[in-house]
C-alpha cells in the first residue's frame, strides 16, 4: 500500500537526514513572508543576505516596508534573483496588510485553511507556496508547501502522478501522511532533494530510500 511505503521512506528520511538549521529559527509570521517572497528561485546563502540587507535597512514590519521606497527595498534584494519583481510584491503586500488587515498578519492565519489560504493568494505576487509556508510554518495549519524539491522527490518517489500540478501534489501527499507529520515531510523532502534526488543527476545509487524507490537506477 502507498501509505505503508510513504511511512517507511519517511521513517529513513527521519534517520537519515539532518533538517536544516533555518528550521529551528524562531520568525514573526510576517518575517516568514517576507524571507519566502525572498527566497523564490534564490539559494539558501543569497535569501539570508538579502534577508539581512533588508533587516539593517528597514524594520521588517508591513507599516515599515509598506512607506519604503521601492528602489531601497530593491537595492538590499540584489543579491536574490528577480530581485525588481521581489520588492514590488513586498511592497504591495505590506501596503495590503496596513490597508486592509491594521498591520497583522494574525487576523488571516486565524481563519480556517482553505479561507486562510485563498486570502494570502488574493495578494499580488503570493501563490500557494508561499501561502502553504506561512500557514504552516506560523499559524501550524495542516497543508504541505510544494516546492521544486518536493515536487520532484514527490514524483520520483511515486507519491504524485508525474504530470500533477501543485494542488495535485500537495492533496496526494496530505492523503499519504497524517498532519502530524507535514513539517517534517517538507523538510525532509527538501534536504533529500538537494542532497540525493537532485535534478540532473540524483545519486540513486547512495540514496538511503532507494528500496522504497520505484525510480531508482532510470538515471545510472
Amino acid at each position: 500500500m502507498a501509505k505503508t511505503r510513504a511511512a517507511k521512506v519517511l521513517k529513513v528520511l527521519r534517520e537519515t537526514t539532518t533538517a536544516p538549521a533555518w528550521i529551528k529559527s524562531k520568525m514573526d509570521p510576517f518575517e516568514t513572508l517576507i524571507v519566502t517572497i525572498i527566497s523564490q528561485n534564490t539559494a539558501d546563502r543569497n535569501t539570508a543576505r538579502a534577508f539581512e540587507n533588508l533587516s539593517k535597512q528597514f524594520e521588517i514590519s508591513p507599516e515599515a516596508l509598506s512607506n519604503a521606497e521601492t528602489r531601497q527595498i530593491e537595492k538590499c534584494l540584489q543579491t536574490a534573483g528577480l530581485y525588481k519583481s521581489k520588492a514590488k510584491t513586498i511592497k504591495h503586500v505590506s501596503k495590503a496588510i496596513v490597508e486592509d488587515f491594521h498591520g497583522k498578519l494574525a487576523p488571516i492565519l486565524a481563519l480556517p485553511l482553505e479561507k486562510a489560504r485563498k486570502t494570502l493568494i488574493q495578494f499580488s505576487g503570493i501563490g500557494p507556496k508561499t501561502a502553504d509556508v506561512v500557514l504552516l510554518f506560523s499559524a501550524k495549519k495542516p497543508t504541505i508547501p510544494v516546492d521544486t524539491h518536493v515536487n520532484r522527490v514527490a514524483k520520483r518517489l511515486g507519491f504524485a502522478p508525474a504530470n500533477g500540478k501543485y494542488e495535485i501534489v500537495r492533496k496526494n501527499l496530505q492523503l499519504l501522511f497524517s498532519s502530524s507529520e507535514y513539517l517534517a515531510v517538507h523538510v525532509l523532502l527538501i534536504a533529500h532533494g538537494r542532497k540525493y534526488c537532485k535534478a540532473r543527476h540524483p545519486l540513486c545509487t547512495q540514496c538511503p530510500v532507494k528500496i522504497h524507490c520505484p525510480s531508482k537506477g532510470l538515471w545510472d
